[in-house]
């Protein structure tokens, strides 16, 4: 047998022998089989301590030496002070999460005068900061004024170094300058990357400090604001203050942690819950 040959026979019989073995490798990697769906309602945040989260720092990974992450008078704090998250420490499927916040007064560099931002990142794996050292491989549900419920892909990699191959389908239109937004009824394009516009984003957008669109349905100022996120299978549901306004089909992943970002803004959650779906059985 040639040298040239002796690899490709060696890899169909490792995919023709040892199925099995391929399999559970790629099993291992899809939190869905092992994740909780929920029969009940979930406190994610029991109003008295982190019991339950990981935290995780772009600089000092999972040392809180600031305390970025706290509670405060029965409030899950985020202080803003550096980029990270923190995160479930299980991983969950099906699900209808509900989760209010409402924005602080500190701000801190490099988004000192930048639009105040967070966001809720869902069906998180692999390791911790596996996307650019920070996030994870994701959806994420958009917190920044001006556009609370955009949707995000982020992709990052698997432990072993792989790609996780995040993708979402929406139905979608481009706004006047190009970009994508979410519109019922649209052309429906998968997307491997990049942003999907909540469908009344002021195409006028600035990163600036206390940014509100014309049609923003979020709450002004420091007013709470209700966030909900469906997840059906692959079918995801972004609400902001009981208005729809994305939608996704096809996610992949389906299931996975829950993470909750800090980019320089300080933000208060009073509740982060998990309710189960209403025509679902336990």
């Amino acid at each position: 047998m040639s040298q040239s040959l002796r690899p490709m026979v060696v890899l169909l019989w490792a995919v023709l022998l040892c199925p099995g073995q391929v399999q559970a490798q790629e099993e291992a990697k899809d939190p869905r089989p092992r994740a909780i769906r929920p029969t009940r309602v979930i406190k994610l945040f029991n109003g008295k301590d982190l019991s339950g989260w990981v935290t995780w720092l772009r600089d000092t990974k999972h040392e809180d030496p600031r305390h970025v992450f706290r509670v405060t008078d029965g409030m899950l704090h985020i202080t803003g002070n550096g980029f990270g998250y923190i995160r479930t420490k299980e991983d969950y499927r099906d699900y209808h999460l509900v989760a209010e916040f409402r924005w602080g007064t500190r701000t801190w560099e490099p988004r000192k005068n930048r639009a105040k931002d967070s966001g809720i990142l869902i069906h998180c794996v692999g390791p911790d900061g596996n996307y650019g050292g920070t996030w994870m491989a994701s959806i994420e549900y958009q917190i920044i004024q001006g556009g609370v419920g955009d949707l995000l892909v982020l992709r990052g990699k698997y432990a072993d170094g792989s790609v996780v191959p995040t993708r979402l389908t929406c139905e979608v239109t481009r706004d006047r300058d190009g970009e994508w937004v979410w519109h019922r009824g649209g052309m429906r394009r998968t997307f491997t990357r990049g942003r999907i516009n909540w469908f009344g984003r002021d195409p006028d957008w600035k990163d600036v400090l206390g940014f509100r669109g014309r049609n923003d349905v979020e709450s002004p100022g420091q007013q709470w604001t209700r966030c909900e996120i469906i997840c059906r299978g692959g079918h995801i549901q972004a609400l902001v203050n009981g208005v729809l306004v994305n939608e996704g089909f096809d996610a992949f992943p389906s299931a996975g942690k829950i993470l909750i970002q800090t980019e320089g803004a300080e933000l208060f959650f009073r509740r982060v819950e998990l309710h189960p779906l209403k025509d679902e059985k336990p």
